[in-house]
Order: structure tokens, then sequence, then C-alpha cells
């Protein structure tokens, strides 16, 4: 399954699955009426670039193929309620989920915004990715969730303060997980990035690591590590894959353009 040096067990997390697909899940110590999950890219019916659990309708899969893998999605995992799908548009803002938004998931435009939070069983919050992090957040109580598409932008943007504050559950009461991201050895930025994000805070600075190119390597997992500590977020699991780097189990939009989507999902039972 997995690419020579890649590794799937990483602290903070364990490899689940059923009905022929397989995803990540927090080891955390949160309430089990959280539940979360993280695809992985197999296991679906998706083709060629795609192949084969493709979750996002925006990037030229055929439609058919889509519906079925997220048909099989909801079943192999027992969730709820169809996802609220959102437009991400690398920014900061966040909504919250309500039971009409159930319907409105299904039959509705997908709303703009790059995160969502819920505080009522049975809404589920998604999040697609193929480089960028997903963060999940639950309170100690197992009362609120949410899932926040993390990308540099979103990142330096605010995306991460922005869900903690929609959360409205104070930072050390949190705990976050980290899913699959690109590993900062093959992401390479430019200096305005860096720049982005120092102007915000100074400690920035150690996130990124000077190339031969005059360019940087960007670490988006201490970036928002570091953020989410600002927000007084200190129980930090997950974290340590490479999306780019392990072609077997993640899409990766920076290695190969057209591809597909895996997805974070939250909610609670």
């Amino acid at each position: 399954m997995n690419a020579p040096g890649q590794t799937l067990g990483q602290p903070g997390t364990r490899v689940s699955g059923a009905a022929g697909l397989s995803w990540l899940e927090p080891d955390w110590s949160i309430p089990g009426r959280v539940r979360v999950v993280s695809t992985l890219r197999h296991g679906g019916v998706s083709r060629d670039c795609y192949a084969s659990l493709n979750l996002a309708s925006h990037v030229g899969d055929d439609a058919t193929a889509v519906d079925e893998n997220r048909r099989r999605l909801r079943a192999a995992t027992g969730m709820p309620a169809e996802p609220m799908w959102l437009a991400q548009v690398h920014g900061a803002r966040v909504i919250e989920l309500t039971p009409a938004d159930t319907s409105r998931s299904v039959h509705g435009a997908a709303p703009q915004a790059d995160a969502a939070v819920a505080r009522t069983a049975g809404c589920v919050c998604a999040i697609a990715t193929a480089d960028c992090l997903p963060v999940v957040l639950a309170d100690d109580a197992g009362t609120r969730v949410g899932v926040a598409h993390a990308g540099w932008r979103g990142l330096a943007g605010g995306v991460l303060e922005a869900t903690v504050h929609a959360l409205d559950i104070p930072g050390p009461r949190l705990t976050a997980w980290l899913g699959p991201a690109i590993g900062a050895p093959a992401f390479e930025v430019g200096a305005e990035v860096r720049e982005a994000f120092i102007t915000r805070d100074a400690a920035a600075g150690h996130c990124f690591v000077a190339n031969a190119r005059g360019r940087y390597q960007a670490d988006l997992y201490a970036l928002a590590r570091l953020a989410l500590r600002r927000l007084g977020v200190e129980r930090i699991t997950g974290g340590g894959w490479c999306t780019y780097a392990n072609d077997q189990d993640f899409y990766s939009y920076r290695r190969d353009g057209r591809t597909g989507r895996m997805v974070t999902l939250a909610w609670l039972a």
C-alpha cells in the first residue's frame, strides 16, 4: 500500500477501513461520539489519474464515478448524512452546520468556505485536499467539532483562528489532529510566502528552510502547530505524512496536476 520510505502509522493516528475502503482516524482521548475519517485514495471506481476513490466533483472526473465513490464512503463509515461539500477558495470563511444543511448539501449549491464546524449531531463537516493540510478540532467534552482547509494561503489568512473562534471554545480545551499534507522536502515556495507568515509572527521563520535555488522549503505542519499553540491549543496529534511522496495512498496536486481529492470528515454521533 505504501510507497518506499512512507508509513501510515504516524503517532496519534490509526488506520481503519471497511468494505474495501481505508482511512485514517485520530487516536486521541476525545469522547467517541466525535467521528473523524480522513480518506485514502483506494477502494473507489474512478479511473486513470483519478484512481480510485476520488471524492471531488470539480476536478474533471466522471460525475457518476464520484457519486458512487461518495455512496461507498457513506456506507462504509456509517456517516449519518450527506456531508456539506464546500466550494473551497483558500480563504478563512467558516460555516456552522445545522440539520437543515443535510438537505442543502444534496440539492443546493456548495457554499464558499474553507472550514466547517458542527455542534449538532448528524451534521457532517468535509474538507477536500490533495496537498493542503486538513486540520480537525474537537473540544474535550466531545460536543463540538470542526475541520479546516489549511494550505499556506489559508494558514496565512487565519483559517485556524477563524475556526477556533467559530467553535467558541477556549484553545486549552481543544485538541487538534493534523491530517495528510505535502511534506517540507517537496513543498518549495517563494520568498513572498515566507514574508506573509513572518510579518504576522517572526517565529514562523523556523518553518522555512532556504534551498539552493534561492527559494524555501515550507513546513505546513510546523506552521499549523505554531498557529494552534498561539491560540492556546497544546494537544496536537497526527501529521508527518507527505502526500507528494506517497502516490499509493494519497493524491497530490503538486505532483500530478490533474488528480483527485481525499476528504477529511468530522461529525458528532
